[in-house]
């Protein structure tokens, strides 16, 4: 039976969950609606343009998902210099990580520019297909560094426990995206072109709002500007198990849609809708996962073992919690939300099934996203680099499956196949993985540095 001292302490930290996750979920969501708002408004336009839109985002979302790790390195890290008493230390390591993210981001868009068409091509898709997507696809490389510098800033406050900073700027990003992408498209009459057009001033746009408030962290704790050696090989270091984590991570997401390519082209438009109403979710549930980042590495930075373990529990309790509630909202709306995202009859009836096995799975999303939240604040990256190769190794056949036995199916029930394959199949090996090294105390490492 617990006491009235434990009951406060518990009650404190679900107040500093919320506090933290709230504005996390704010800004997580908008993340995913630049992708939304680009879906509903190119889906409009046709469905060779929504097909290209799915190609060139799957091409976008991995190389930016690959990059995470400029966040999710730099809010531990920053968290356990704050935890343990070194407030300007914990701002210098987190510039060193905007460093690292502007090399990166040149490197790569410049890379991603050149190598475009090649990219498209290697999916196979239709010609027309292939024109709208390598339109897309090229002016999104211009963004890719503000992208990453984003990341990076996001990581930096929300190691400084500060998850408001990081909603304001996402949600007026969001909104400068929907307004830039209708006038681009609409008005101006640009096509799929304006729609990356919209979205690559917005991007920039958030870059410097975030300098600006980081200029004044650095200012008041005496934080320099210059980059700092040491700092940004950690962050390499650091930052390199996160990448192989992720790298596993986006190789099931373009496994996933190469299946949906071999289903057909409609079929490969109505997965890129699914597919997005999967990531808002994720994003979603992914708040209470930030938020446990930013704990678990403060708390242990500071030793307090007993905190780190309450966090742990009560983030799962909340997470599963809202899985359940956020999927039956989607299992519910499944055959009302496909005409939203496009005009097209044949598209919009293949997504119910999809929809509804999306909506079944969420809960176990919230589990997942938790735990990997909780082992990334903690500094265990080794571990979540080795098991996503063993989790994408359980996912491989699952999807080959599918492509293989799909192809005379009906195209919903393919789809719906492929859906419980990727939600059910695969964030099941990840659940099986996280929490066996949860129940565990080899993740528990305390003190400024892991």
């Amino acid at each position: 039976m617990s006491t009235p001292a434990d009951q406060t302490l518990r009650r404190g930290v679900d107040r500093e969950i919320l506090r933290l996750a709230l504005p996390a979920f704010g800004a997580l969501v908008a993340e995913p609606l630049f992708l939304l708002a680009d879906t509903a408004m190119v889906g409009h336009l046709g469905t060779a343009q929504l097909a290209g839109l799915g190609l060139a985002s799957a091409v976008l979302q991995t190389i930016i998902g690959l990059m995470v790790f400029l966040a999710y390195s730099t809010t531990p890290a920053v968290a356990r210099l704050l935890g343990a008493g070194d407030r300007r230390g914990a701002i210098s390591s987190g510039i060193d990580g905007l460093w690292l993210a502007l090399g990166i981001g040149v490197v790569l868009g410049l890379a991603g520019w050149a190598a475009a068409p090649w990219l498209v091509d290697a999916f196979g898709p239709a010609a027309d297909v292939a024109a709208e997507a390598g339109t897309y696809l090229t002016i999104s490389m211009a963004g890719l560094p503000a992208m990453l510098i984003v990341f990076a800033a996001t990581g930096l406050l929300r190691g400084l426990q500060d998850t408001r900073t990081p909603l304001f700027v996402a949600g007026g990003g969001f909104g400068a995206n929907i307004l830039l992408n209708y006038l681009f498209i609409y008005v101006l009459g640009l096509g799929i072109g304006g729609s990356a057009i919209g979205t690559v001033v917005a991007q920039w746009g958030m870059v410097a709002v975030y300098l600006v408030v980081i200029g004044r962290h650095a200012a008041a704790a005496g934080a320099s500007w210059m980059p700092h050696h040491a700092g940004v090989l950690r962050g390499i270091h650091s930052g390199g198990w996160l990448f192989l984590r992720t790298a596993s991570l986006r190789a099931a997401f373009l496994l996933a849609t190469w299946s949906a390519t071999v289903l057909g082209s409609a079929e490969l438009a109505a997965f890129q809708i699914a597919m997005s109403l999967y990531m808002t979710l994720g994003f979603a549930l992914d708040a209470l996962a930030i938020a446990a980042q930013a704990l678990i590495g403060r708390w242990l930075g500071a030793g307090d073992v007993e905190r780190v373990q309450l966090v742990l529990r009560r983030c799962l309790l909340w997470g599963v919690g809202a899985g359940v509630v956020l999927g039956a909202i989607v299992a519910g709306l499944a055959w009302v939300l496909p005409s939203l995202f496009t005009s097209s009859a044949d598209v919009a009836g293949l997504l119910p099934p999809a929809l509804v096995v999306l909506g079944i799975s969420a809960p176990l999303g919230g589990l997942v996203f938790v735990l990997d939240g909780v082992l990334i604040g903690a500094g265990d990256a080794r571990y979540l680099a080795w098991t996503g190769v063993v989790n994408l190794a359980v996912f491989v056949p699952l999807a080959l499956a599918v492509a293989l036995a799909a192809r005379d199916a009906d195209g919903a029930a393919a789809l719906g196949w492929l859906m419980a394959a990727f939600a059910l199949g695969y964030l099941g090996a990840r659940a099986v993985t996280l929490g066996l090294r949860a129940r565990g105390s080899r993740w528990i490492v305390t003190g400024a540095v892991r």
